[in-house]
């Protein structure tokens, strides 16, 4: 029988993504953390940064805007947020699980190489803590109906 690496009942999760802390999908996905769990931290780039891959901010120094309880903004990569969130904000206690998204478009095929969320995801992985990249495709100039997300999310994670 399958048993999940981590019980999310009442764990503690971050939150990041790549399009931006004010991203309709980072809403989403906090939501679908919040049908697990009330410990959400959440921290995202400032702006978008798809696209950013599995970069870091190495010359600049790094800025936090601290935006409400344990919901932060910082002005580097996806990378950078998760980084930054397991060694500085989250210190004394590291995250459960990472959940990174949910991405506006599809990660797939050679989009992973690139994506920040899948990124972000990767690092809390390399880092030994369980990880999810969350994507949702669109159609082309349509917008995305969060719907579809909002509905299967938590069941997929």
């Amino acid at each position: 029988m399958f048993r999940p690496p981590v019980n999310l009942d009442g764990a503690r999760i971050l939150v990041t993504n790549d399009d931006g802390i004010d991203a309709p999908g980072l809403a989403v996905l906090e939501k679908i953390a919040r049908t697990f769990s009330d410990n959400i931290w959440v921290v995202a780039p400032e702006t978008e940064q798809s696209g950013a891959g599995h970069s870091l901010t190495l010359t600049q120094p790094l800025r936090l805007r601290n935006i409400s309880n344990q919901r932060f903004a910082l002005d580097g990569s996806p990378t950078d947020c998760v980084l930054f969130a397991i060694s500085k904000i989250m210190a004394d206690q590291k995250p459960d699980i990472i959940l990174s998204g949910v991405n506006r478009g599809a990660n797939v095929g050679d989009d992973v190489t690139y994506s920040g969320t899948v990124a972000a995801a990767m690092e809390g992985a390399i880092l030994g803590i369980a990880s999810i990249a969350l994507s949702q495709q669109k159609m082309t100039d349509q917008p995305i109906c969060w719907d579809a997300t909002a509905e299967h999310g938590a069941s997929v994670v």
